[in-house]
């Protein structure tokens, strides 16, 4: 997909985290197809539904079991349902009504559904909910507050077009096979509830003073629960201990899109050494920092060279390396490029020389 990469990133973080995501954009931004990619290649059970004023309780956690109510016992078939779910996207969620949202209220912050006689103990890992806007309505703050991370997603920018018309030309995709990387999340998880943040603390509390100061809203839960993903960014960056490199995760938790922006600025300097080799696209994006910005290119660099490799010699996948090649030249002085992207570029000046 042309420009969802943070999106997919982002789920997997707070997969890992074992938070959940709200993501905020316009009809046909490809929110609902990026997340049912992620899912497929993480695996287990896939719950979607589209919410809307008149959704009953019984659509997303199962209906009333009859053979039991016969017995004069209220309980709940949920098999295939959302309570069951390891991971659940929830689209316009929040349309939902009242006994739907306070259903899923405790769902989302306990892992427990509570209905009827039925106590049941959830599998989800992770939540994402997807909305056109952020809700005007003050009864919904709570709701929306345990969605940790969110992020906003735009049209593809005017410079990618042509990418995404070629990509729209393309034949469907044969749907893929189920991945089936579920039990590396709980092993990452695992981890992640076992890393030191004892050595990011302190940065972290200045971090979140200084977006308090400068305006930017977050509850006591907010600030707390950000150590999760603080800590998952170290695990998938391969490391025990969390430190100043995971501390990009932090725009995440402001709730909009402005405030975002406004946590990047405040934050520069404590980010400016972030990066993540796992989440290359969602580091760059949020931090801005130079560090994320080398892996981007280098990944990318990589990507493209083994495309080149693996095709007849031809002008457009010139044409894209040279585009590589200018980013890299625009972005870093020749002195000031880091050893992997120096070899990286390299390279790509020796595939696009003439033969």
């Amino acid at each position: 997909m042309i420009d969802r990469e943070t999106v997919a990133e982002v789920v997997t973080l707070c997969a890992v985290a074992g938070e959940h995501l709200l993501v905020v954009g316009a009809p046909g931004t490809a929110k609902s197809e990026a997340v049912r990619r992620v899912a497929g290649q993480l695996g287990g059970r896939y719950f979607e539904y589209l919410l809307g004023r008149f959704t009953e309780p019984n659509e997303l956690f199962g209906p009333v079991d009859l053979r039991l109510l016969r017995e004069g016992r209220v309980e709940f078939e949920t098999a295939g349902m959302l309570p069951e779910a390891d991971i659940a996207f929830l689209d316009e969620v929040f349309l939902g009504s009242t006994a739907v949202l306070n259903t899923l209220l405790g769902l989302l912050n306990e892992r427990v559904f509570r209905r009827g006689r039925t106590v049941l103990a959830s599998p989800l890992r992770v939540c994402v909910g997807a909305a056109n806007h952020l809700p005007d309505d003050p009864a919904l703050a709570a709701f929306a507050d345990r969605f940790l991370a969110r992020v906003f997603v735009e049209p593809v920018a005017d410079a990618r077009l042509e990418e995404l018309l070629e990509a729209g030309r393309r034949p469907a995709a044969a749907a893929a096979r189920p991945g089936d990387l579920l039990g590396a999340v709980d092993r990452l998880a695992a981890a992640a509830r076992e890393c030191d943040l004892d050595e990011v603390t302190p940065l972290l509390g200045s971090a979140l003073r200084r977006l308090r100061g400068a305006g930017v809203p977050l509850s006591d839960r907010r600030a707390v629960r950000s150590q999760k993903l603080v800590a998952a960014a170290a695990v998938l960056d391969g490391r025990t201990t969390a430190s100043a490199r995971d501390l990009w995760v932090l725009p995440l938790i402001a709730p909009t899109a402005d405030t975002q922006a406004l946590a990047r600025d405040t934050l520069a300097d404590l980010i400016e050494k972030a990066a993540n080799r796992s989440l290359v696209h969602a580091a760059e994006e949020l931090s801005r920092s130079t560090a994320a910005r080398a892996e981007l290119l280098a990944r990318t660099g990589t990507a493209l060279l083994a495309e080149h490799r693996g095709l007849p010699a031809g002008r457009d996948s010139r044409l894209r390396l040279e585009a590589a090649l200018r980013e890299i030249d625009a972005g870093f002085d020749p002195a000031d490029l880091p050893s992997a992207l120096a070899g990286i570029r390299a390279e790509l000046v020796a595939a696009v020389a003439p033969s």
